[in-house]
């Protein structure tokens, strides 16, 4: 197997008549995921001649990565717990199907070291990092110990007496006082930006800590909590590392995702407007280090806190492929699912830290089901929906016309990339491609990005963690008459010219909505089955 990237070979990469020993060839893969995530890795098996395997829930049975799947079974019912977060059985199932290996994606399983080692014993091959690597870097105040011990700077805090978090707010106020306000209460198990309370001074610290547990227990089991002092107007900037079996590490350059509400990304872009290449090169240099010591495999990603002094320090490792992916191979040219799918197989990496190099610019905006004022879900029915296309523009999607965004799940639509020479061409591509899209039947945050790509701080780089907060009059009002009745306009003019069409040709273009239709009909999964 070669690997493919998005546009050439990369120099150094293995010849396909090399003969490696100790390389198990994956044949067919579980996706153990939904949504867009489960579409991106069944296109990667398609062009490697893997044949993939979906699972779904009641309320995706009719859900595109079934339908595009070689394959799909049925798992439960729609709440994640009964369906794409019970171990047993989405294990069970990837041997039931005669699968080689289990994709898990981003979410669900991802970083369930129970789960890497439920697929071990079934002698399935789990696509990404060994249970041990996830235990360590998946437990936060485990993983600041280790960093710290690697060499790698974090940020100062405090995890708790014998390292363990906070037993009570008296011993956590204790220590935040001794680190000095502002401090951030985090969750030990946590991620995505729950369980993680900001708190500015001690007479707020009690109800933080209450609320900081809470949710770390709702969302992850585990109510333990560790401080770290508050960067004020940092940078989040993250750097992607893969390794393989053989003990090889490598970065594959940073992306900014500053641009987040509630701890929660909304844009990311590669390059980060602020790194020079001396900076870019040592926090690639610590995050692979990050990842040789705790003998990485597979594709995983270091968060960093820029502050404005440009110190960087350690905040966490994702042990799996981020939604932001697309973003880093547009700018290297790697497809991050072929490798992660080579590197399982037993190869080791075909490239080298020399090999690797940034061109050009790329911007992901995260487009969601939600009200863009106050970022709640809008789940719903998707009656219209025209996707953006044009040069250097990718829109990884998990919906169709028609489709049903689920009250169960994530509210991710589609995350629409955009490629271009440079950071402002980029920008202006990605306006174009935001303008170009249509959904009708849910509210949605396109207004939103919209608006970020035409703000001047943003356009310039000027931005940090606290952007959206500083900026909410400009980017969270309501719409104004003049935006609504021009967006009305143009969607009635398209109508109104479909409609002159069909009149004096008999037929209407329809462009997407025509695809979308005959791929409906012609485009069914294979061996649909229950699995009772």
């Amino acid at each position: 197997m070669t690997l493919n990237t998005t546009s050439q070979a990369i120099p150094g990469a293995i010849p396909e008549s090399s003969t490696e020993p100790n390389i198990r060839p994956i044949r067919k893969i579980l996706i153990a995921n939904r949504g867009e995530i489960a579409v991106r890795v069944i296109r990667a098996c398609r062009e490697l001649h893997i044949r993939s395997v979906a699972v779904y829930s009641d309320a995706d049975r009719g859900a595109l990565h079934v339908r595009m799947a070689d394959e799909a079974y049925h798992i439960g019912p729609s709440t994640p717990k009964e369906s794409y977060l019970d171990i047993e059985k989405v294990a069970d199932t990837a041997v039931r199907a005669g699968a080689d290996a289990v994709h898990p994606g981003y979410g669900f399983l991802s970083e369930r070291a129970e789960f890497v080692e439920a697929c071990e014993k079934r002698g399935l091959i789990f696509i990404g990092p060994p249970a041990s690597a996830m235990r360590q870097m998946g437990e936060k105040t485990r993983a600041r110990i280790k960093m710290q011990a690697a060499g790698v700077p974090t940020v100062p805090g405090d995890n708790g007496p014998e390292g363990r978090g906070f037993p009570t707010v008296e011993t956590a106020l204790q220590a935040a006082e001794r680190i000095g306000f502002p401090v951030m209460l985090k969750a030990a198990s946590g991620g995505g930006g729950r369980g993680m309370r900001l708190c500015d001074s001690a007479d707020k610290f009690p109800a933080a800590f209450e609320s900081a547990k809470r949710e770390a227990k709702a969302a992850f089991g585990d109510d333990t909590v560790y401080l770290e002092k508050a960067i004020v107007r940092p940078r989040h900037v993250e750097i992607q590392v893969f390794g393989d079996r053989h003990g090889h590490h490598i970065y594959l350059f940073e992306r900014d995702c500053s641009v987040q509400r509630r701890n929660q990304k909304v844009i990311e872009e590669s390059p980060c407007p602020v790194l020079d290449e001396d900076l870019r090169r040592r926090m690639g240099e610590v995050a692979a280090r990050a990842a040789a010591a705790v003998d990485y495999v597979g594709a995983g990603t270091c968060e960093f806190l820029l502050s404005e002094d440009r110190n960087f320090y350690f905040l966490e490792m994702n042990t799996r492929l981020q939604v932001e992916h697309p973003v880093t191979e547009l700018v290297t040219g790697v497809d991050l699912v072929h490798l992660q799918i080579r590197v399982a197989e037993g190869h080791p990496l075909p490239l080298r830290q020399e090999d690797l190099s940034l061109r050009g610019a790329a911007i992901e905006c995260r487009i969601c089901a939600e009200d863009s004022l106050r970022f709640l879900p809008s789940p719903g029915k998707l009656t219209r929906l025209r996707n953006p296309a044009g040069p250097w523009v990718r829109n990884d999607s998990g919906v169709y016309q028609d489709a049903e965004i689920s009250m169960f799940y994530d509210n991710l639509i589609s995350k629409l990339v955009v490629w271009a020479p440079t950071r402002a061409e980029a920008i202006e591509r990605m306006s174009r491609a935001l303008s170009e899209y249509q959904i009708g039947g849910i509210k949605t945050n396109l207004a939103f990005h919209r608006r970020v790509m035409a703000e001047p701080d943003f356009r310039a780089g000027r931005y940090n963690t606290g952007y959206i907060e500083s900026h909410k009059q400009t980017l969270l009002s309501a719409p104004t008459l003049d935006e609504e009745t021009v967006r009305t306009a143009a969607f009635a003019a398209v109508i109104h010219a479909m409609q002159a069409t069909a009149t004096t040709t008999g037929h209407a273009d329809l462009g997407e909505s025509n695809e979308i239709s005959a791929w409906r009909a012609g485009w069914p999964a294979h061996g649909i089955r229950d699995s009772k």
